[in-house]
């Protein structure tokens, strides 16, 4: 009997011991799909909050960038009123302002659409038409796809006042983000508006230099102004910052001369009156295309001055524009050995942008590449090696690669493989964003 009762107890115990193993098992496995749960939970919210995020910065770029559409037609009806300077306070609190929608705004974008707003390219180059001289459904598309920096326009898309208001209204209204819509209208051959039948050609800088009247030169940037402005335009690529050496023909007179103050004095009242007109300036072709005896377009065109040459004449001009306010400075593709040491193009070089542009002269702004699909880029580099290549030395936009897609997905794959940060890639948007959005920083 004794026996039977201890093998009683002893099965007594094993169950319940195998009772609270069970206990202890099932609370271990509630505790495991509790934890589960609320991981999914907690990661479920970050990911609709960034989604909020991304959601609401591009509804606000795309709020701005309607503010900015309503404050131009406005601005075309309400005559100008001048107002007495800021002080130094109110500036930088403007300042402040503009950095936080700035910053909010590329907070919310996506690599892809940083990437793409690097690039200025052709209503062509976008659509795949032959001529653009319209903006509808493809334009649409393909600006949802590529969130662009900017478009640039030539003679060829232009054919009236009505087509040409109605096509830059309809591809700013279209863009993901603030667009430049630009076009070289430097004033006498270079002027695709004016040169097509709709305004009055200005004549050419050489013209106005020689006069020695740097009124005329801010003169002629206000008309340009005017009338770009009133078509939907933002971003001039002029005026022509090169000092003219040697009968340069090449330049001739689109350079205000071979005087490198008067020039610099120039260049300066011309950026004045563009940007008082509310449209960008851009000062070309750094380091200086005044003593090239051959186009970029053709080939690879080699300067033999050294950097102290540049610094005695060239760099005196373009000192004088920066100082002006441009917004803008485009690099050319000129081989300088002088100054780099081998025949590397200005535009990839970083000696030439990072070293004396942004370093010696103090530039802040957007640097821009001249057209990549020139020969002196495509020769030697593919479109791709080359817009990574001017990221790498200090360029912010690549204007017109030989192919957009292959040059966009360049820099994207130099992104995710660290050749180039994002970072850097921010840098740049910061820099094109303060431009596109400095009349948003509202008191």
């Amino acid at each position: 009997m004794a026996d039977l009762d201890r093998d009683e107890m002893d099965e007594e115990f094993d169950r319940r011991e195998f009772r609270r193993k069970r206990r202890i098992r099932n609370q271990i496995i509630s505790y495991i799909v509790t934890g589960i749960i609320l991981a999914a939970v907690v990661v479920g919210a970050i990911v609709g909050i960034r989604k909020a995020g991304v959601v609401l910065s591009e509804k606000k770029c795309s709020e701005e960038q309607q503010m900015q559409a309503d404050e131009n037609e406005d601005q075309q009806e309400e005559p100008a009123v001048v107002e007495a300077p800021e002080n130094t306070s109110q500036i930088g609190e403007e300042k402040s302002r503009l950095d936080m929608i700035v910053d909010d705004c590329i907070a919310g974008m996506t690599l892809e659409d940083k990437a793409a707003g690097l690039f200025i390219i052709t209503p062509e180059a976008l659509t795949g038409v032959d001529i653009a001289i319209k903006a509808g459904d493809t334009t649409k598309e393909k600006l949802s796809e590529y969130a662009l920096g900017g478009l640039v326009y030539f003679e060829q898309n232009i054919k009236s006042k009505d087509q040409l208001t109605e096509m830059l209204s309809t591809t700013k209204g279209s863009g993901k983000y603030p667009l430049f819509i630009a076009v070289d209208e430097e004033g006498g051959t270079v002027s695709r508006v004016a040169e097509s039948g709709l305004a009055d050609n200005v004549g050419s800088m050489g013209d106005i230099g020689a006069s020695g009247d740097t009124a005329k030169a801010k003169e002629a940037g206000s008309a340009v102004a005017a009338y770009l402005s009133e078509f939907g335009f933002n971003l001039n690529f002029a005026p022509v910052a090169d000092v003219l050496l040697e009968n340069n023909a090449i330049i001739g007179d689109r350079s205000f001369g071979s005087d490198a103050q008067g020039a610099g004095a120039m260049a300066a009242a011309n950026v004045e009156g563009l940007q008082e007109g509310g449209v960008s300036a851009c000062l070309k072709h750094f380091p200086g295309l005044g003593s090239a005896s051959e186009d970029t377009h053709d080939g690879m065109v080699v300067s033999e001055r050294t950097q102290e040459e540049f610094e005695a004449n060239e760099f005196t001009a373009f000192r004088a524009g920066i100082e002006a306010g441009a917004e803008f400075v485009m690099v050319s593709h000129l081989s300088v050995p002088g100054i780099t040491g081998d025949n590397t193009p200005s535009s990839v070089s970083g000696k030439v942008i990072s070293d004396l542009l942004r370093g010696e002269l103090g530039f802040d702004g957007i640097v821009i590449t001249d057209a990549m699909d020139m020969s002196a880029i495509t020769d030697y580099y593919t479109a791709d090696e080359a817009a990574v290549m001017a990221l790498q030395a200090g360029a912010d936009m690549i204007l017109m690669p030989e192919d957009f897609e292959t040059a966009y997905n360049g820099v994207l794959e130099a992104v995710n493989s660290g050749r180039l940060s994002e970072e850097r890639i921010d840098e740049s948007l910061r820099r094109i964003f303060r431009v596109k959005m400095k009349d948003r920083a509202e008191e």
